[in-house]
Formats: C-alpha cells, sequence, structure tokens
C-alpha cells in the first residue's frame, strides 16, 4: 500500500516507525508547521517530523491541510491511504478523497466516547476503569467514521496521561497494521467496520489552562484524578490565602491521594502537643487539616493529603520538603 503519514506529536511516533519498517511504501510525511517561539527547548515539540526527517522523507508542514493546493499536492502523490494520529487538524472530505481509500486514525479511547483531542486525560478524570485505542475508517465528522479494530486495557489506580499515552501509543502499533490489510483487501462498496452509536458518544474537549483549577468542593476522588489527568499539562493547581502571605500562593500539586480518618487520627497521635486538629465537621472544602509531616486538604467529600507540590517560581518537591519551610496552618484555605 502506497501511504501517506499525518502526525505531530509523539502519541504517532510508534506508529510511524512501524510503517517506516514495513512492506508499505510510505511516500510522505504530514505534519503541524513550526511555531518558533523565540526560545530554546530542551525537548522537540514535533517528534514526529524529528522521525519524518531521519527517515529522508518529504515533509509537508501545511497551515490549513485542507487548502485547494494542499488536497492537490496530496492527489498527485497518489496514495492509496492516509494514516493519521495526533496530528492536530480535521481532514475534510476533498482532502479525505485525495486517497484512494481516504483514510485511517489511530485514537486514543474506545469509541464513541471521548471524541476529540484529549480523550486519554478526559478518561483518567472521569474515573474510568479502563481505556484503549480504536482505528476508524475517517469521515469529514471528527471521530466519527465506523470502528475497523478495538483493543481496550486497564487504566491503572496510580497512572497518569504521562504513563498510559506511551502505552496506548505502542498498544496502536498493530491494529493500525491489521486495518491497513483489511483495507487492502476492502472492495470499496461493502459495508466495513462497526458504526458508532451516536447516543454513546461523549466528548474529549482540547485542554485549557483553567481546566486544571482545582474545585475543593468536588470529592477527594475527583480531585485526585484530576491530578492524574492533567499531567504534564495544564497541570493542576489552587490558591493558598493565608493571613501571613501579603497574597495568595499559587500551589500546582503534582500527586496527591485520599487520606482515611484512621491516618489522621494516627497523625494525631504521634504528633507534637503544638499539632492542633479541630473535629472534621468544622473544616470547609479547601481547608488545611493536617500541616505536619503531611499537608491534608478537606474536600467535598473526605480528605486529600498532597504528596508532590510544586510552589510558583520554584521547582517540584515531596511535600516534607514544602512543610519544612513556613508550612499552611490548619484552617487555612485552598481556593480557586
Amino acid at each position: 500500500m502506497r501511504l501517506i503519514m499525518f502526525g505531530t506529536g509523539p502519541f504517532a511516533v510508534p506508529t510511524f516507525e512501524s510503517l517506516l519498517e514495513s512492506d508499505h511504501e510510505v511516500l510522505a510525511l504530514v505534519t503541524r508547521p513550526i511555531i518558533d517561539s523565540g526560545r530554546r527547548r530542551k525537548t522537540s515539540e514535533n517528534p514526529t517530523r524529528d522521525t519524518g526527517q531521519q527517515a529522508g522523507l518529504t515533509i509537508l508542514d501545511p497551515s490549513n491541510v485542507n487548502e485547494d493546493d494542499v488536497v492537490t499536492q496530496l492527489a498527485m502523490m497518489k496514495a492509496d491511504l492516509f494514516v493519521v494520529c495526533d496530528y492536530g487538524q480535521i481532514l475534510s472530505s476533498e482532502c479525505l478523497a485525495a486517497a484512494k481509500l481516504g483514510g485511517i486514525n489511530l485514537h486514543g479511547s474506545l469509541l464513541p466516547k471521548y471524541r476529540g483531542a484529549a480523550p486519554i486525560n478526559w478518561a483518567i478524570y472521569h474515573g474510568e476503569p479502563t481505556t484503549g485505542i480504536t482505528i476508524i475508517h475517517m469521515t469529514p465528522k471528527l471521530d466519527g467514521g465506523p470502528c475497523l479494530v478495538k483493543v481496550e486495557t486497564e487504566i491503572h489506580q496510580q497512572e497518569t496521561t504521562e504513563t498510559i499515552e506511551p502505552r496506548l501509543a505502542q498498544l496502536g502499533v498493530k491494529p493500525v497494521l491489521d486495518s491497513i490489510n483489511m483495507l487492502a483487501e476492502w472492495d470499496g462498496i461493502s459495508v466495513i467496520g462497526e458504526k458508532q452509536d451516536r447516543k454513546l458518544a461523549t466528548k474529549a474537549p482540547r485542554l485549557k489552562k483553567s481546566d486544571g483549577n482545582i474545585d475543593w468542593n468536588r470529592s477527594t476522588h475527583q480531585i485526585v484524578n484530576q491530578i492524574r489527568a492533567f499531567q504534564p499539562w495544564p497541570g493542576s493547581y489552587t490558591n493558598w490565602k493565608s493571613n501571613k502571605l501579603k497574597q495568595p500562593m499559587r500551589l500546582i500539586v503534582h500527586r496527591a491521594r485520599l487520606i482515611d480518618e484512621d491516618e489522621i487520627a494516627e497523625l494525631r497521635s504521634q504528633s507534637d502537643s503544638d499539632l492542633q486538629l479541630a473535629p472534621a465537621a468544622e473544616f470547609k472544602p479547601g481547608q488545611v487539616v493536617v500541616n505536619r509531616d503531611q499537608l491534608v486538604i478537606q474536600t467535598g467529600q473526605g480528605k486529600l493529603a498532597i504528596e508532590q507540590i510544586q510552589p510558583a517560581g520554584k521547582r517540584s518537591m515531596p511535600i516534607a520538603d514544602f512543610l519544612r519551610g513556613k508550612p499552611p496552618e490548619i484552617g487555612d484555605w485552598m481556593t480557586a
């Protein structure tokens, strides 16, 4: 099969590498253009481009892949199929028609759940026990085409987006190759794949910075899931308000866990006499409950122990290091 790869982010790299090593002919890579921010970066913003350059491929990076001249250029390559993964633009029907068999897309969820740009993040955020990958035969409607292959996997309790994403990227390699073989034998007329049930569709919109703001009225489980979901970006953050601070201090919470009343009772028994723990009923969501050995915050349902934190302008640190400075006082507020 004559293929054109569409990809930008790291999620696309394992699939791209497998195509380059396969018996298929990869004609070109289509990727997002480089945006010069004027700052030096330690890591590449486009690892798929790096892979294409190393392979000596023709690389196209249009700002709009659906423009007439781009579609014409793609059609002239006479590709059998487009392979799309972590690209960043929606291909129009005219663009998809530039390949004989249209396109397939490797998507990081079990469609029709979590259609959109951030499926892994939102699956963790909502506390899903499982996720997976889906290969769809593409239509102009976002993530709306028939499903060719699905593979499911468990979301482990402590996993974050950073740990699940590379695992799903590897999980998708064989299904992409299997889907290409399915389409190679397709007559172009008969029904192929499984139609998505629109009634089961959920959205996974692109993340915004404001998504990381912690709402302490939510339950401990929900907040812990948020912290796991929004790593590395936008992160999950709160503002520490105290009478001893001139202005609120932004705190990024990198890791946290549920802490039960038995653990808090143990802290009470082991702590110095100056550690004051008021009855739980007196605390409101967002208030500091414990500030010695642990930093425990009351939530809307339960309590949350912060394990890794990053004060504004400083490095990320274990909570013990943070508490050795001037820690929040019991009763201080963590707010939006």
